[in-house]
């Protein structure tokens, strides 16, 4: 027969241990709330960011930067600042009402695209995205140019668009801007510190306004000042006229950019060329302020003419690329001369580079541009876009014209002041 006191002692030994699991899970559950507290706090200066630049739940370089801390990226860029500005700003800035977060978010992100200092890698903020877009479709309201910037940093009319009121004001390629003054807006400043974006906000506007911009141009003495009011800008990207000179009749084909409606405008022009070919002498290609466009369009019309072989070589981070033309070639066979200026930008030059390499034709007029780098536009989850430089792109003769420019092999100097167009007539001559 067992003790009863080993009973009894066993049972006061399981009350006792009863009594210290409990205590143990109330001390482990108050460790657990201080650490979750802990967790908040340390957590959330960072939750403004993973709302604002990681909607899209996809691991970024950002996201790594704010959840890794023990990585070596962590180590080397502190976030602390940022949050310390801002809230910096939201205490003490004289005029709070000025305070917007979007637009203090679209600046932060825009200073990031910036900071690589190449100024075709941008951020275009959701209403600029929109504009953007409408430049490539064609239709838009401004005044016509344009915009880019000279190899000193300036801010540059690359191009007024035929029949704007830019180019009926007189504005010509390469002309830098160096004030613009609209009343309405309240807006008098120099121009030389804008963005692009800053730059497009303010010299489009409503149809009918006024805007005043102060131009320099080259060989010209002192600036001056032209006053456009604006209009609907809807740019017809291909035109075809048949021009007879000094006992030629040739097809006069001008692209004035490489947008959403070239393919359609381009292959009317094309079919009614092909149906008057054994009529023609040959082809001169304008693309006289050309800012140029996409990419493909570029090597789509170089196809019309070249058969086979290289129209283009690119370039990226990890790997070269040879282009080659696609086989279309309806206007193969037939001579060509291109008509270029300075306002002749980027994709515009990839097929006047092609054309001279691999078929020796002539380049008339004036120098180009010279912009030797492809951008790739990526949209984001807020409607805002960003375009990258994601590689440079090299002529088939293996040069790279980016801020050079491709040389004419005829220079003819446009002159406004007469009605005849000496550069179109001397690329008919040299057919």
């Amino acid at each position: 027969m067992k003790n009863p006191l080993n009973i009894k002692n066993n049972q006061k030994f399981k009350i006792d241990l009863s009594y210290v699991n409990k205590v143990l899970v109330v001390t482990l559950i108050l460790f657990l709330g201080a650490l979750v507290e802990y967790k908040f706090q340390f957590l959330n200066k960072y939750s403004r960011i993973s709302s604002v630049a990681i909607k899209s739940g996809e691991e970024t370089q950002l996201s790594k930067l704010v959840n890794q801390s023990s990585s070596k990226e962590q180590k080397d860029v502190d976030f602390d600042i940022f949050w310390e500005v801002w809230n910096l700003l939201e205490r003490d800035y004289v005029y709070p009402e000025k305070l917007d977060a979007t637009k203090m978010v679209d600046g932060a992100i825009g200073g990031l695209a910036s900071s690589v200092e190449d100024p075709y890698t941008m951020y275009l903020p959701k209403e600029a995205n929109e504009r953007s877009a409408q430049d490539l479709a064609g239709a838009f309201y401004g005044v016509g140019i344009e915009l880019g910037y000279s190899k000193d940093g300036f801010l540059t009319a690359v191009s007024p668009l035929e029949g704007t009121p830019a180019f009926e004001a007189g504005v010509q390629a390469g002309d830098l801007i160096i004030n613009v003054k609209d009343e309405a807006k309240g807006v008098d400043e120099d121009s030389s510190k804008w963005s692009l974006n800053k730059a497009v906000d303010v010299i489009r506007g409503p149809k009918g306004t006024p805007v005043i911009l102060t131009l320099l141009r080259e060989g010209g003495d002192a600036p001056f000042d032209v006053t456009i009011n604006r209009g609907e800008i809807v740019v017809k990207s291909v035109t075809l006229e048949f021009v007879e000179y000094t006992g030629k009749r040739v097809a006069h084909l001008k692209i004035s950019r490489f947008g959403e409606r070239t393919e359609s405008e381009w292959d009317e022009a094309v079919n009614e060329i092909v149906a008057q070919k054994n009529s023609i002498d040959g082809i001169v290609l304008d693309m006289r302020n050309n800012p140029g466009g996409f990419f493909e369009g570029a090597i789509n019309i170089s196809s019309e003419f070249i058969e086979s072989g290289t129209v283009v070589s690119q370039k990226d981070r990890l790997f070269n690329q040879d282009f080659e033309a696609r086989g279309k070639a309806r206007l193969a066979g037939i001579p060509v001369e291109v008509l270029v200026n300075k306002g002749s930008a980027s994709a515009s030059e990839i097929v006047a580079g092609a054309l001279r390499d691999q078929l020796g034709a002539k380049l008339v007029g004036t120098k180009t541009f010279g912009k030797g780098t492809v951008q790739d536009r990526r949209l984001l989850s807020n409607g805002a876009a960003i375009h990258i430089t994601v590689a440079r792109w090299m002529l088939p003769a293996g040069d790279w014209i980016h801020e050079e420019g491709i040389p004419v092999d005829v220079e003819v100097e446009y002159n406004p002041e007469t009605e005849v167009d000496d550069q179109l007539n001397k690329a008919i001559e040299v057919l």
